[in-house]
């Protein structure tokens, strides 16, 4: 504990005698300074205890030591030390009647107490204090480290709840609480996401702090990582301002899950390594092999039905993005105790994970938010660098290729429809038209159906509408005929002029075919 008035008051030495102020002696003093001033309140900096004996103070009016002690209350000054027996041999009463109407505490120094003990004892006190505060420190420290080396990040946290009478929790790389101390402490981190998602935002190292006297306790928070973008994050909470000591252990395990992030990340690398190894096995036919490799690392993925996922960007400038949503796909298969594999190639991001599982719901909700927030250009493609990403339907180790292929056939599909995501069991599902949405289909469509539209331009006849109509009534003539309002002879000269003009005959299913894929790209737009 730093010193404070009662602890000066009873020190034997110094012979001190409180005046006034008496409730307020347990107030703690950073230092003792010692100015005749008429107004040192320029400086001081607050916390102090001020020594005078009123050489140039009026001390004997009531209104200018009210004046005089309001101010020094106002710069925060703790304690008046009023040296008796040199200019006054009693501590006017003006002064001490200022003083207690003030709450300001008033001590009364003995001639025989040179000002000089006072200040040697504030500051013999702070060094005591410190050294203490530096001595909990190390010993937090290496409660921590052992701590850390035993049980690992848990017990770490655990250690530093302890020491700073709080609690702690650890944040992955998406914000996700993933270790809390104690444990009803996972329900307080959990309501910080939003504060961790800002801080890691930041380039490490940063940190901020949440809540204070108004809230229910003050939450430090500390990015952890040693690149530019954080790779974790730290909450400590505590009931007010952490002191020394809890500066040490907090400082502390900042250094240890550091540490610990670190040598996770480059486990990590080397899984990937690993899996990148199997993926290839995979692709090539070799799944006995590949489960061979993987072992017991990513065994149980491949015993079970899988989704292929392939993220990739038509730019350069989506490698963050790509991390992004790797470190989402990754953690929310940690959360859920599931294996994933994870393989950056370049510009593109290949993911093998669980059917139905938290790694694909992870990657669907990234993917939906990312296009719900996201500007589209006047084409109504995705903004340049944005992620396009491909799923494909589930599958086993030996069809691990084929799965490959959908999840980039989706992937082809949602860039050409300006979508972010798209699951290769919606294009079985759905319809062939929105195909049809390509500059390459239209233009074909517009050679293939010009001539007609520039004769209808002439008013020559509705060669575009009649023919079709022909072609939505499968060539019945009377039906297409009534549906247009003509006779059907007038449908059989209109349909003889379409082949004259385009020069090909209607009797093709070929040319049927291309002609209403035609229409339906033109109607499209």
């Amino acid at each position: 504990m730093p010193p404070t008035l009662a602890s000066l008051v009873h020190h034997s030495a110094l012979k001190l005698t409180v005046r006034a102020g008496e409730d307020r002696l347990d107030v703690p003093v950073r230092w003792a300074h010692v100015s005749e001033l008429a107004d040192p309140v320029p400086y001081m900096e607050g916390g102090e205890l001020l020594l005078i004996t009123a050489l140039k103070l009026d001390a004997e009016d009531p209104e200018a030591m009210r004046r005089y002690v309001r101010r020094l209350a106002g710069a925060g000054v703790v304690g008046l030390g009023f040296a008796v027996g040199v200019n006054y041999e009693d501590i006017p009463k003006a002064l001490v009647d200022a003083c207690a109407e003030e709450g300001l505490p008033l001590l009364e120094v003995p001639r025989r107490t040179p000002f000089l003990a006072i200040s040697k004892a504030v500051s013999a006190a702070i060094a005591a204090d410190q050294y203490r505060a530096v001595t909990a420190g190390f010993a937090a420290q290496r409660e921590l480290t052992r701590q850390a080396l035993n049980t690992g990040p848990e017990g770490a946290l655990g250690a530093l709840a302890a020491q700073v009478d709080g609690w702690a929790a650890l944040y992955d790389a998406s914000g996700a609480v993933v270790a809390a101390a104690p444990e009803w402490a996972g329900r307080r981190a959990a309501r910080l996401t939003t504060e961790v998602e800002r801080l890691r935002e930041r380039p490490a190292p940063a940190s901020s702090v949440v809540g204070g006297p108004d809230h229910e306790d003050r939450v430090e928070l500390h990015s952890l990582g040693t690149g530019r973008r954080p790779r974790a994050a730290l909450a400590v909470g505590t009931a007010a301002a952490l002191g020394t000591a809890e500066r040490y252990a907090v400082h502390s395990a900042i250094a240890l899950l550091t540490l610990t992030t670190e040598r996770s990340r480059s486990l990590h690398a080397a899984e990937q390594r690993v899996g990148a190894a199997v993926l290839r096995m995979l692709l090539a036919g070799e799944p006995d092999h590949a489960r061979a490799v993987a072992g017991d690392l990513y065994g149980g993925l491949l015993d079970a039905p899988f989704r292929m996922i392939v993220a990739e960007s038509a730019s350069g400038t989506a490698g963050e993005a790509l991390g992004e949503l790797a470190e989402t796909v990754e953690s929310a298969a940690a959360r859920a105790g599931e294996a994933v594999l994870v393989v950056p190639e370049g510009e593109r991001l290949v993911v093998l994970a669980a059917d139905e599982g938290a790694a694909v719901a992870a990657c669907s909700a990234y993917a939906a938010a990312l296009e719900a927030g996201r500007t589209a250009n006047e084409q109504g493609r995705p903004d340049e660098g944005e992620l396009v990403v491909g799923l494909s339907a589930p599958a086993g180790p030996i069809a691990a290729a084929a799965a490959y292929k959908q999840a980039e056939q989706a992937l082809s599909v949602a860039r050409r429809r300006g979508r972010v995501f798209v699951e290769h069991e919606q294009l079985a599902a759905g319809s062939v038209l929105p195909l049809l949405a390509d500059d390459a289909v239209r233009a074909f469509a517009d050679g293939l159906l010009r001539a007609l539209h520039e004769h209808d331009a002439t008013g020559r006849g509705d060669l575009v509408a009649s023919l079709r109509a022909w072609l939505s009534r499968h060539g019945q003539w009377d039906a297409a005929a009534a549906d247009l309002g003509v006779h059907r002879h007038t449908l059989r000269y209109r349909m003889r002029r379409v082949e004259e003009i385009l020069g090909r005959s209607l009797d093709d299913p070929d040319v049927r075919m291309e002609l209403w894929l035609a229409l339906k790209a033109t109607s499209t737009e």
